[in-house]
């Protein structure tokens, strides 16, 4: 069994509002120094068998059919 991991992000030209307020809220925390935060999301997909070239090929499948909106996300695949 292999799990795999999908990172999904915003675009960077996509504007951030949660990142943005967590950005603003950390310097009242007592948190300097932080320039930017951009939130996202990750997923852990257990396969059968191996991660192969074929396996990962099909979460790629699944990540940009399901997983993430590709027109306003980017993705990363990895094993774990």
């Amino acid at each position: 069994m292999a799990r795999v991991v999908v990172d999904v992000m915003l675009k960077p030209e996509i504007l951030d509002p949660q990142g943005q307020a967590i950005a603003r809220k950390l310097p009242q925390l007592g948190f300097d120094g932080v320039v930017a935060v951009r939130q996202g999301k990750r997923f852990e997909v257990e396969l059968e068998g191996e991660a192969d070239d074929a396996a990962l090929e099909r979460v790629r499948e699944i990540a940009g059919t399901l997983l993430a909106n590709p027109v306003i996300e980017n993705f990363e695949v990895r094993v774990l």
